[in-house]
């Protein structure tokens, strides 16, 4: 290769990568004043690098054949950045490769004011509206591996107008002198998901932490109904309850007597009759009155989208869920007592078969499925991302290629877009899939079909995606819900 060519590959580079840097300011301009939350064929723009935003265009290629050109985005962002918009989810690159079909007939504003025409020009009365609004207030109660995700992304969305304020955290006086600084710093550092994206301060003497800005109150406390709110000007607050001590309608009711306490989110299987919603599913069955909810297990939250995409297509006679799951932190470090069967033995050094109940809590969701399929779960020496096996037996009869090209249009047109991901690399690991805030990402590689059988696979970051359905549903708690752009069809459409 000559060295003219040499140059052209990285010249090349280094436009392309000047452009990128150039998108920064306009998606952070879009996002925090005008609360508009753009992507990249469903891969979020906010808050990242010049290289995860060529990365982005890189992930393009997957779907449309070709890698998108930030030439193309560019313009889109700079237009988008004129037109006053209202709050939204704006997918940039869909928005792209639409008016590349149409680029000889109309003019990028054009197209863009068309394509997005509901918030056109709805910032000034939207940013009125928002400032004689209230805040909602949000309070984690449990600090562990799902508490302190939640707490990420809470910080994480503050910046964009969005009105979820993570207010304050509740836990038990720890023994530690230092107790304040160790929670801190279990935010600041995680083994599995890095460090945080942001800075971290301790006020020790009002007993909070502040986390990119945002003043979180460190609540010590015994029991659920023993905290007043209002005296730390929380009121009204979703309290999301993620020790999973508590599951049903009495215990987890102990929160409302809570002064300043509105709603409780449960973050684990709901017993009795809480109703377990799996955001993206069965939002409808959430009414205005229901006080206390379920988000499900993080298993059915992976398996239940992919379930009802598969059975309004195919249909589904019955099947079996097997889950290889990361080991959690009921399990032993090495071998010792545990009421549950087998779970005392030594996490890292064993898989550990138990039972799981993923596959009739699908039932809530989708109640066609009653009875219809099994499941079991082995916990693997791995701390995080599991794999759940669909062996499903179909109405339908599907081939490998075509059941493929359904789930990866699910993936990305569908209104199931934020709960299934798609994939299809042969080189993926589990630990490629930290940090997916996708409900389930099915494995396109692994999809076994024959005649009315198939069995597919789908990994799920058991932390970050089921963390990312809790914040879903909270927002929807909340009353906040942004229109969609281009919009998303359904699954059965594609």
């Amino acid at each position: 290769m000559s060295q003219e060519q040499l140059n052209r590959y990285f010249s090349d580079w280094t436009e392309r990568e000047a452009i990128a840097e150039a998108m920064i300011p306009l998606i952070g301009r879009l996002y925090r004043r005008n609360n508009v939350v753009t992507s990249m064929y469903g891969r979020a723009l906010i808050n990242q690098s010049v290289i995860n935003i060529l990365k982005a265009h890189r992930f393009v290629r997957q779907i449309e054949a070709e890698e998108l050109d930030v030439h193309d985005t560019y313009p889109v962002l700079e237009t988008l950045d004129r037109l006053n918009l209202g709050q939204a989810h704006i997918d940039v690159g869909k928005l792209a490769n639409q008016y590349n079909q149409v680029r000889d007939e109309q003019s990028l504003e054009d197209f863009l004011r068309e394509a997005v025409n509901p918030v056109v020009d709805r910032y000034d009365e939207e940013a009125k509206a928002a400032s004689e609004s209230e805040t909602k207030d949000i309070v984690l109660y449990g600090f562990g591996r799902i508490g302190r995700y939640l707490a990420r992304i809470l910080v994480e969305k503050a910046g964009g107008g969005n009105n979820l304020r993570l207010r304050a955290i509740v836990v038990r006086k720890g023994g530690a002198e230092n107790d304040l600084e160790k929670r801190a710093s279990l935010l600041r550092r995680d083994s599995v998901h890095g460090s945080f994206r942001g800075t971290i301060t301790v006020d020790e003497e009002n007993e909070a932490i502040i986390a990119n800005g945002n003043y979180i109150k460190v609540i010590y406390s015994d029991g659920p109904d023993q905290v007043d709110y209002t005296q730390y000007g929380i009121d009204n607050a979703i309290i999301i309850d993620n020790t999973g001590k508590w599951r049903d309608d009495e215990g987890l009711g102990l929160h409302l007597k809570s002064k300043g306490a509105s709603r409780v989110v449960l973050t684990a299987p709901g017993k009795g009759n809480i109703k377990n919603i799996v955001p993206g599913i069965n939002n409808d069955l959430y009414t205005d009155e229901d006080r206390i909810l379920s988000v499900a297990s993080c298993t059915t939250n992976a398996i239940t989208p992919v379930l009802k995409a598969v059975k309004e297509q195919f249909g589904i006679v019955d099947g079996h869920m097997e889950t290889v799951h990361a080991y959690t932190n009921d399990q032993n470090l090495i071998d010792n007592y545990h009421k549950g069967e087998r779970r005392g033995r030594s996490a890292p050094l064993n898989m550990v078969l138990t039972e799981t109940g993923a596959a009739k809590a699908v039932a809530k969701a989708l109640p066609d499925l009653d009875g219809k399929l099994t499941g079991n779960a082995i916990r693997v020496p791995t701390p995080n991302v599991s794999m759940a096996i669909l062996n499903l037996n179909l109405e339908k009869a599907a081939a490998r290629d075509e059941m493929n090209e359904f789930l990866r249009d699910v993936a990305l047109h569908s209104d199931l877009q934020k709960q299934v991901d798609y994939v299809s690399s042969p080189e993926v690991v589990s630990s490629d899939f930290v940090g997916s805030r996708h409900a389930g990402v099915v494995d396109g590689q692994a999809t076994i079909a024959n005649g009315n059988r198939v069995v597919l696979y789908v990994w799920y970051d058991n932390e970050a995606g089921y963390s990312a359905q809790v914040i879903r549903l909270v927002s929807e708690m909340a009353g906040m819900s942004f229109p969609i752009f281009p919009e998303r069809g359904t699954a059965a459409d594609h």
